[in-house]
């Protein structure tokens, strides 16, 4: 960045400029922890003279453990796109209006932590349905690590309450799918052939005026080997939802690719895949009590109108700890060195 040509290719250079972002992301708050390390060994110096200052001391260890456990959290997005923003992708299961109005549910929770944790979103693709809620939606998340802390998210989630659809009060059980995809920035190359894709355009239809429903603005590439679509009908003009189309394939044929290569290729709950009871990864429970668990890593809270209201960061902590917990598993075991009776 201290070359004299630097901003010479403004593209070039934002991309280096995002990718600082992330490495300071980790650095500063490792730095911050050397400095407040060797600050904490010369207050218990001083504690061993003036007793009072135990009081203080034991403050800055509090503060400094704080500061660890987030700092470890963070050192666990270490995978090589991370730290990109992300594409969220809610598909509503089997049940119709009730299904729908769950995915609606989950696009706004997810939505709502965006929020909280100050990150843009964007809807890219939605697909209304007739009588409530959405069949379909794919929200677009940008900020720092949106990918790293949204892969937890994806898979089958669950809902248990009493239908607002239902005359007769009954209890409903609702399943929609989440799949979690990184934006392919242009430092990585997804070659794709054109004999290879299939394009379509259709009318976008639902409440979007005169325009969308008169006009072949949405987009619609197929990736004819894999069978992956991937579709934009948020703007008026086609070239937009055409790039926007694009990326999103790329995103997730780099997604399978990086699965593959990881040897970690688990079943996709998209279009394809069975939205339906044993597959799930969390229960939201509204009726006969309330309660939201995550079945993998066995977190959970009663406060289930709080996770739907987008407090669903204790759940994504506490995937990173299980897969970080699973990545130690598979390192060598190194011995402990041999000690002499004499060193003793």
């Amino acid at each position: 960045m201290g070359t004299p040509d630097f901003w010479n290719n403004q593209e070039k250079a934002q991309q280096t400029i995002n990718a600082l972002k992330p490495l300071n992301g980790l650095l500063k708050p490792y730095e911050e922890i050397e400095v407040a390390n060797l600050d904490i060994g010369a207050l218990a110096e001083l504690c061993a003279e003036e007793v009072s200052l135990e009081v203080d001391l034991a403050a800055e260890l509090d503060k400094a453990d704080a500061n660890l456990a987030e700092f470890e959290l963070r050192s666990m997005l270490n995978g090589p796109q991370d730290a990109s923003n992300a594409y969220l992708r809610i598909q509503a299961g089997g049940g119709g209006t009730e299904a729908c109005d769950w995915a609606q549910m989950l696009l706004r929770m997810y939505s709502r932590w965006a929020e909280r944790n100050g990150y843009k979103t964007e809807i890219v693709d939605e697909l209304r349905n007739e009588e409530a809620g959405i069949r379909n939606a794919t929200l677009h998340i940008l900020g720092d690590f949106a990918y790293g802390n949204l892969q937890s998210e994806a898979g089958v989630h669950r809902l248990v309450r009493i239908s607002p659809f239902d005359s007769n009060a009954k209890r409903h059980t609702s399943f929609a799918a989440v799949d979690v995809m990184p934006e392919i920035d242009g430092n990585i190359h997804i070659e794709i052939h054109s004999d290879d894709l299939e394009r379509q355009t259709f009318r976008s239809g639902g409440p979007g005026g005169q325009h969308q429903n008169k006009t072949e603005s949405g987009v619609r590439y197929i990736h004819l080997p894999t069978g992956i679509a991937a579709e934009s009908r948020s703007e008026r003009s086609q070239h937009k939802n055409d790039d926007l189309a694009m990326k999103l394939l790329k995103a997730k044929l780099y997604r399978i690719e990086e699965q593959k290569r990881k040897a970690e290729v688990e079943k996709l709950y998209d279009e394809k895949g069975e939205v339906a009871w044993g597959y799930q990864i969390r229960n939201y429970v509204l009726q006969p009590y309330t309660l939201a668990k995550d079945v993998r890593t066995e977190h959970h809270t009663a406060q289930v109108f709080e996770v739907l209201d987008g407090a669903i960061t204790a759940f994504i902590q506490a995937f990173l700890r299980l897969k970080a917990e699973k990545v130690n598993k598979k390192q060598p075991h190194r011995p402990l060195p041999k000690i002499n009776d004499d060193d003793l």
